[in-house]
């Protein structure tokens, strides 16, 4: 026990976590738990009667699906410590994805379909008398992540697991995700999203290994013996960052790897003196602010307050991480880090965990007593920096005057990055004061700021995009100073998702008969997908890939029936857009091509109109009005089309709410037309259109991100291409006119007069007219207007193709078969190959 002492001089006590002096043979030492049904069964009920305390009289799901969990757990854990005892037997170098989200979703069915225990839990629940999907519907979806970013740093894990790489993930166990969106009266409505509510089975509290986290105070400085200076943080305020262990699963080969997540909590458990003195609130109020550090994934950042806790949210994970790190480090080597850069790579996943670089050059100095030269050695040999964004404002720059007040000695160390490396570039190019003033960490101004994805680049041993267009770009433009600088530093590492959630277990109709069909081997390498190929021109197998596809869709119209109180048929093209709401991925462009279909039906133009049914889903930020707008516009215009008499078997529009991880599980098998058509040079890669494609979409889509990739392996003729490209959307820009674009265009001008008028808003006029003004606006960035009508014309190729069945289907088969390039296994492998280095090591066997 240890006694901490409150600002006020008293005691309070303090419990540090108790260790055992020294190991205890054979206090792991279980017979191996078996994988058969009765197994199951008995463990089950284990934890149902003896663990959780219920009895027959329980009518409660949630204890049932804990129970399950757990005794799955406890098979995943056998596998997870000989994973680790493997690592540790050889010393191998390892990698830290560094990552603010990780979108898991749902783990139950990952932990059965991965443990091949799938069957055996099927066969257990059926003795039991339970059904299996009522089960896994009681788990909620792990709220770690708000989009693409969070949901490919869950598929990388996978991926690593399952190639048995050495990789760990770290990120920040929020209380609360992104939201839960309702859709009222058209309008987003957010509603919190605890998903902790209940617990979490599939993770272990470790507070063995708790770290302190300081905030605010200043730096101070001592002459060392040697003459040099040592920086001190003092006057600081701390958290405590307790980790929580959730286990990653490899694909049925006995790896299990961890994802570390933390939660802040106070150092104090109240100020005593204060608390006596009868200020309750005052006493707690320390506890509660650094409790609120992962409260909340993402806060609001439209205030000051927000912008400084989205700050410490970044730093609370930077700092955490590297400190459980070097612990482990020096628990192994002592203080010798002579070694270190050649046994560990940090992987920061975007911008976010930038602050990785001025902490880790922190403590090797201030903690471990090295100079800045083989700190900074050591920093630029570990850190690796992927970027997902062209977008300036998502390039995180933070106010100096805020920094320096929560991280004083971060920002010593960030000015001292700044200076010696623009002593770099004056000496490369001497004289170029604008080239220095572009490439400075501080961008100077009314307010200095700092740059953070420039600090990343410039500390980093690598810099990649996520798709060959996106790094392209990144050289060409957002980083080309740097670029010119270090050539040799940035590469592409274009996205891929895994194919065992996305499709082994959210497909097992499509999984099943292409595993029939040329084996199984393809879940652990996709390119055996490519042997689907030559029975594209089967007439058999297409009829069974389209009564596939059939059963997909039925599932989907359940569920969108379910949710949205709308009937889609089957039989009709079911045309999906769901990701992010944000005005550059288009879903305007999606719900004007509606309006056009709408107006057709009205005109009675329907001889050769194609039926569908169209899909819209996704959350926009709280703050995001614009976004919010065109969300209510969707709902605005699909209740006026699905209450049309004149609609009826033509046509249907939902806007599906809370989209999440376990709804796309059954959203993107049912597709048939996947919708990717943001403005060219404007998505990074996007990984929603790599799951379509593996389940049998057709892509309609412009030349950005990773759609350019997908359709050079599909075949232009498997891809419905519009719109301008990347060069024509910067040039376009210089005299863009949609005033006159929509004069030229019949069909474009009756839909924004339908727009105009009111038509999808009689009860509250006006409410649109912002998404009128950013149509009609020579300043729109997205050139909605530009890309109109070779959208619709392409739409329009879609109805054709779709009316051809058969050729469809063939088109559906040759994606899925085209589609092996966009597994995470084969980015993770290009990761590994470029970048890590490191050895792929098999666990232990389970004895």
């Amino acid at each position: 026990m240890q006694q901490l002492i409150t600002r006020q001089g008293e005691p309070i006590i303090h419990t540090e976590p108790l260790t055992i002096s020294k190991p205890v043979p054979g206090i792991t030492e279980l017979p191996a738990l078996g994988m058969d049904a009765d197994s199951i069964v008995n463990d089950f009920r284990r934890y149902f009667s003896h663990t959780l305390g219920r009895d027959r009289m329980c009518l409660s799901a949630y204890p049932v699906y804990t129970s399950l969990s757990l005794s799955l757990r406890d098979r995943l854990v056998e596998r997870w410590k000989n994973t680790q005892y493997a690592y540790e037997e050889i010393n191998c170098k390892r990698t830290y994805y560094l990552s603010l989200e990780f979108l898991m979703g749902r783990a139950l069915g990952n932990a059965m379909l991965n443990l091949e225990v799938d069957k055996p839990t099927e066969e257990a629940l059926r003795k039991l008398g339970l059904v299996l999907e009522e089960i896994a519907d009681q788990e909620h979806d792990a709220g770690l992540g708000n989009g693409g970013l969070g949901r490919l740093a869950a598929c990388f894990l996978d991926s690593c697991a399952t190639l048995q790489l050495p990789v760990m993930g770290y990120g920040i166990r929020y209380e609360y995700g992104m939201f839960r969106q309702k859709i009222d009266n058209g309008n987003q409505m957010e509603e919190p999203d605890h998903w902790l509510r209940d617990g979490n089975p599939w993770e272990i509290e470790r507070p063995e290994f708790t770290v302190r986290v300081k905030f605010g105070g200043h730096s101070e400085f001592q002459t060392r013996a040697d003459g040099g200076l040592r920086a001190h943080w003092v006057n600081f305020q701390d958290v405590i960052a307790v980790p929580y262990d959730i286990p990653v699963p490899g694909y049925r080969n006995g790896t299990v790897n961890t994802l570390r997540l933390w939660k802040s909590v106070a150092t104090d458990e109240f100020n005593l003196s204060e608390f006596n003195a009868g200020s309750y609130t005052e006493a707690v109020a320390a506890k509660n602010g650094a409790e609120n550090i992962t409260m909340v994934l993402y806060p609001n950042d439209a205030s000051e307050n927000g912008k400084e806790l989205r700050l410490r949210q970044q730093y609370f994970l930077a700092s955490a991480s590297l400190q459980d790190v070097l612990r482990k480090w020096v628990l192994t080597h002592g203080a010798h880090f002579g070694q270190f850069a050649d046994k560990n790579c940090f992987q920061l996943n975007d911008t976010h965990p930038t602050c990785a670089v001025p902490e880790l050059m922190r403590l090797l100095m201030d903690e471990h007593g090295l100079d800045w030269d083989r700190a900074w050695d050591i920093t630029r040999r570990t850190v690796a920096y992927t970027n997902h964004t062209l977008l300036p404002e998502a390039l995180e720059r933070w106010p100096v005057s805020m920094f320096g007040r929560l991280l004083p000695r971060l920002l010593d160390i960030v000015h001292e990055i700044n200076a010696r490396f623009l002593a770099e570039v004056a000496q490369r190019w001497p004289g170029d004061a604008d080239r220095q003033r572009r490439m400075s960490i501080i961008e100077e101004g009314g307010e200095p700021q700092i740059r953070m994805a420039y600090l990343a680049v410039v500390a980093s041993a690598s810099v990649n995009g996520v798709a060959e267009l996106h790094s392209h770009l990144l050289q060409q433009h957002l980083f080309h100073d740097f670029y010119e600088l270090w050539p040799d530093k940035f590469n592409n590492k274009t996205n891929g998702v895994t194919p065992r959630r996305w499709m082994a277990w959210s497909n097992p109709g499509l999984s099943d008969l292409i595993t029939r069909t040329i084996g199984d081997g393809w879940v652990t390498d996709l390119n055996r997908l490519k042997k689907l190929a030559p029975h594209a021109d089967n007439a058999e197998f297409r009829a069974e890939w389209r009564a596939v596809k059939q059963a997909n869709k039925a599932r989907l119209a359940e569920r969108v029936q379910r949710d949205c109180g709308i009937i889609f048929d089957p039989d009709t093209l079911f045309d999906v857009q769901v990701k992010r709401i944000h005005e550059y991925k288009r879903q305007l462009l999606n719900v004007l091509h509606v309006i056009h279909l709408y107006d057709r039906i009205k005109r009675g133009d329907t001889a050769s109109f194609l039926p569908r049914c169209v899909l819209i889903g996704g959350k926009a930020a709280p703050g995001y009005l614009i976004a919010k707008r065109i969300i209510k516009l969707v709902a605005s215009v699909a209740k006026v089309i699905n209450d049309d008499p004149a609609t009826q078997g033509l046509l249907k529009l939902v806007f599906f709410p809370d989209y999440r991880v376990s709804a796309m599980e059954v959203i993107c098998p049912g597709t048939d037309l996947s919708e990717q058509i943001s403005t060219a040079g404007k998505e990074a890669s996007g990984t929603g259109n790599m799951k379509f494609m593996m389940n049998g979409a057709l892509t309609i889509g412009t030349l950005d991100g990773a759609n350019i990739e997908i359709r050079e392996e599909a075949g232009a003729e498997n891809f419905f291409l519009f719109g301008l490209s990347a060069e024509e959307v910067d040039a376009a820009r210089e005299n863009y006119d949609p005033a006159a674009i929509i004069a030229d265009d019949e069909d474009l001008r009756r839909v924004m007069q339908l727009l105009e008028s009111g038509h999808f808003n009689l009860f509250e006029p006006g409410i649109f007219d912002p998404i009128i003004h950013a149509v009609t606006s020579p300043r729109d960035p997205w050139l909605t207007a530009a890309d109109f009508r070779s959208y619709v014309d392409a739409q329009q190729r879609v109805a054709r193709a779709y009316r051809d069945q058969e050729n469809w289907t063939r088109m559906s088969i040759l994606n899925t078969a085209a589609s092996g390039k966009f597994s995470s296994d084969r980015t993770i492998l290009d990761y590994n190959r470029d970048i890590w280095h490191l050895r792929q090591v098999p666990a232990w066997p389970v004895k």
